[in-house]
């Protein structure tokens, strides 16, 4: 990760910060929460996000040389965080941990919590993924279409040194994710302090950017393989059917609490 990656990255997790908070405004609940998670959530995710990296390396880093057993024999390389990457999946289990704990610890309700942060993570996840198209990473196949990305010889995996124009991966998640995050935006206004109950924007959130995340993975050359399976793929899918069970379980208990 470069520095110029590092900063980008930070002022994306501030804008998710600060419309985070604001989100805490408008459904009444006092915004400073938001700064006392700033600083939990960012360490857990950061942490998730490198060992799921360090669990799960892309092809890219296994040619290279920075497989899992590298990691666990050069222990260096694994906190030198400039050394291989960080891998979103992990980044949100880390910070779910992180998000649970405090709930517990100051008594707060966690899916009010996560309803409060669903449209700021989004916003922190669309900003970082601009790191990918400075870096010439997270490109997809090789393509002809009018949108089609050139990637330096430098930047070409393995096998592809001769192909000069790749899908924009990072491109479509960007676009797919800032329609969710309109999406969800809309929501808020529309249905106001309704919209923060029973984690319902989070779990659109997570469902949406998981179900292209999978759909995504199809068009991925630089996958995380273990045992031959793409693993950010079967996790994706996996997160994307629990989210639409505790969605209809939630909206069930709704249901019946309404007909009660």
């Amino acid at each position: 990760m470069t520095e110029g990656s590092g900063l980008l990255i930070a002022f994306g997790v501030a804008c998710g910060a600060l419309l985070s908070a604001y989100q805490a405004r408008r459904f009444n609940h006092d915004p400073e929460i938001i700064y006392y998670l700033f600083l939990p959530l960012t360490i857990w995710g950061l942490i998730g996000a490198r060992l799921w990296h360090i669990l799960t390396p892309p092809l890219s880093s296994v040619r290279l040389g920075f497989t899992t057993q590298h990691y666990f024999s050069h222990p260096l390389d694994a906190i030198a965080v400039w050394v291989g990457g960080f891998g979103v999946a992990g980044a949100i289990l880390g910070g779910l941990i992180a998000l649970f704990i405090f709930s517990i610890k100051y008594k707060q309700p966690f899916w009010q919590l996560t309803d409060i942060l669903a449209c700021g993570i989004l916003l922190a996840q669309i900003i970082g993924r601009l790191t990918n198209y400075f870096n010439q990473e997270l490109y997809g196949l090789p393509t002809t279409l009018p949108w089609k990305i050139f990637i330096d010889p430098a930047h070409r995996l393995t096998g592809y040194e001769n192909i000069e124009f790749y899908h924009p991966l990072f491109a479509y998640e960007m676009i797919l994710n800032s329609i969710v995050l309109i999406f969800l935006l809309w929501l808020t206004k529309k249905y106001g302090m309704q919209a923060n109950r029973q984690g319902t924007l989070f779990l659109i959130y997570l469902a949406s950017y998981s179900l292209i995340r999978f759909l995504l993975e199809f068009l991925r050359l630089d996958v995380a393989l273990v045992n031959g399976m793409n693993v950010n793929q079967i996790f994706f899918i996996l997160l994307f059917a629990l989210c639409v069970v505790l969605g209809v379980k939630k909206f069930n208990n709704s249901a019946h609490k309404t007909v009660t």
